[in-house]
């Protein structure tokens, strides 16, 4: 049997829009209110790409930070994964793009489309290939512009107030040190994805239009909060079990969760129903709202950043989103 490699993280870094829209900015838009908004998600402001801002310019300077941070030269990196449900294009995906601004060879490049959950799907990925030595330096982007398709409107309003923009981006690489990720844990269950879905562009019947009408409709995202939020409060202490047993550890062990950041009453929600301080919680969702992919790497570049984690210490990442998805990973950071 060929030798089994570990990986680590090595470098973060993230990048969001300039133009902030607040709370009292979308009421002016739709019917809602600053104590509305907070009160349901613990939103107070996200960012919103501009038409001129692609899913592209935010993946790459976030990525060109992450190259940074890890002080690796670009033609170090031999594999891209990146992770959006709002691509610029319907094909090819933005890890095609990437490749080419970056400047690197002709390395294997490609997008993940698992909603809320892509960054650690992606990690895993990655995780993967250069456990097999099939690799040995990879980024890993989630990145959003998902604001561009979302009904801003009353009508829209439930989804219009959480989302945001952004990208984060990881480089991950061969470890040659106790730094590692331990173990990563994949869900998918289909059965409910109507309850949080975006219907086109797709083929599934058919034309997009017919003659000259156009369904707009069924390119705006729709979601059923209320099982949506039923069903996270259900997966994220799941999945974050299932990765503390799998590596025989104890919350004790764990400096900090960092989830994707849905909604801060589904933090709340998952930290009474683990018994944990909300403390451990990471956070940021006030400032950012739910950027989707983008989430986590932007979560966990801030959370380096301000030092509420230091090499050696355990870590755990947590998902929930379309699909449905979920996904957890435990790091020795």
């Amino acid at each position: 049997m060929s030798k089994m490699y570990t990986s680590k993280i090595i470098g973060m870094g993230f990048h969001v829009p300039d133009q902030i829209i607040n709370n009292n900015d979308l009421a002016e838009l739709m019917e809602t209110s600053d104590e509305w908004i907070q009160s349901r998600s613990g939103i107070k402001e996200r960012r919103w790409a501009t038409e001129d801002i692609t899913t592209f310019d935010l993946a790459l300077k976030a990525s060109s930070n992450a190259i940074s941070k890890a002080g690796i030269d670009h033609d170090e990196i031999d594999m891209i994964i990146l992770g959006t449900l709002s691509s610029d294009y319907f094909f090819p995906g933005v890890s095609a793009q990437l490749q080419d601004k970056l400047g690197l060879k002709t390395v294997g490049a490609f997008d993940i489309k698992a909603a809320c959950s892509a960054f650690i799907y992606s990690l895993s990925i990655a995780d993967q290939f250069i456990k097999t030595g099939m690799a040995q330096t990879i980024l890993v982007v989630g990145a959003e512009t998902q604001t561009k398709l979302i009904d801003k409107t009353t009508k829209g309003r439930d989804i219009a107030v959480l989302f945001g923009d952004g990208a984060g981006a990881a480089i991950v690489q061969r470890s040659n040190d106790n730094s590692q990720i331990l173990s990563t844990h994949l869900h998918c269950e289909g059965k409910d994805m109507r309850n949080l879905w975006m219907e086109a562009p797709g083929t599934s019947s058919g034309s997009w239009f017919k003659g000259q009408v156009f369904d707009s409709e069924r390119f705006t995202p729709k979601m059923n909060g209320r099982e949506v939020f039923r069903n996270a409060v259900k997966r994220f202490p799941e999945v974050i079990n299932e990765a503390l047993r799998y590596n025989d550890l104890s919350i004790d062990d764990i400096k900090l969760i960092i989830p994707h950041q849905a909604n801060y009453r589904i933090s709340e929600a998952v930290a009474k129903k683990m018994g944990v301080d909300m403390n451990i919680v990471y956070s940021n969702i006030h400032k950012y709202g739910n950027t989707t992919a983008a989430s986590i790497p932007i979560a966990l570049t801030e959370a380096s950043e301000e030092g509420l984690i230091e090499r050696g210490e355990n870590i755990i990442l947590a998902a929930f989103g379309a699909g449905y998805t979920w996904a957890s990973a435990a790091i020795r950071w």
